[in-house]
């Protein structure tokens, strides 16, 4: 029998992976993934067999992994971040009943809400959302359900996806939904490339992120009300009594 791995690495570099995942990887005959993400892997496992592809080729990708298991391969299938938070664990749990003989495990990885939430201090330090922008695979209008519902119970949000070269305006829509219900002075965050080489990180008002340029590489930070900035970093109190 053989087993597909899929396989959070968190933010990309060696360091932010978890040992389960790094033990994944070590025992996997084969690395598939998506191009960057494998590219971000194989300096550290320089010995292993890669297959990689393309942006929106996701189906075939996972397909390939469980092929090469039901042929009996160890197989580990990197995402960026976790494996199941817009990874592809829950599409390799959905193509696996077509391919025999295979064992199929998800292990998970830091997200990019949570690292990037540490990069600007402790941003979802309360209650929070994590919603994409992208409309690929969700209609706009139930994103901005859910940025309307989000917003109106004062959560703290994490956007991923806010922007590409086809998508310049959404981080723009998707600021004016919030500023329904939030205050212009909202305290929000970005970072691009976390954990990356280029990493970069910014402090503003909602009122300002609204014309904050971002791409695929930014994870977007909207605070709640309470949130506040102290020594130039984003936090989000819990509550606790500190007086």
């Amino acid at each position: 029998m053989g087993k597909l791995t899929v396989v959070g690495i968190g933010p990309g570099k060696f360091s932010g992976m978890t040992f389960d995942a790094d033990a994944a990887i070590k025992e996997a005959d084969v690395i598939v993934g998506y191009k960057k993400y494998v590219e971000l892997v194989m300096p550290s496992y320089p010995d292993k067999e890669f297959f990689d592809n393309g942006m929106r080729q996701e189906a075939d990708r996972c397909r390939e992994a469980l092929k090469m298991a039901s042929d009996g391969k160890n197989v580990a299938l990197v995402c960026s971040g976790d494996s199941c938070v817009y990874g592809m664990a829950g599409l390799v749990y959905e193509l696996a009943p077509d391919y025999d003989n295979v064992e199929v495990s998800a292990i998970p990885g830091v997200t990019a809400a949570l690292s990037g939430s540490a990069v600007l201090g402790a941003a979802l330090g309360h209650d929070f959302a994590v919603i994409s922008l992208s409309d690929l695979l969700t209609p706009w209008e139930l994103i901005e359900k859910r940025l309307d519902a989000c917003s109106s119970a004062d959560m703290c949000i994490a956007l991923y996806n806010p922007g590409s070269h086809k998508r310049t305006d959404y981080l723009q829509k998707a600021c004016d939904i919030m500023l329904r219900h939030k205050a212009p002075e909202t305290v929000c965050g970005t970072v691009n490339n976390i954990g990356r080489e280029g990493e970069k990180a910014a402090v503003m008002t909602l009122a300002e992120l609204r014309d904050t340029a971002v791409d695929m590489f930014t994870t977007v930070f909207i605070g709640n009300s309470a949130t506040k900035v102290i020594d130039g970093k984003m936090i989000t109190p819990r509550g606790y009594r500190i007086g």
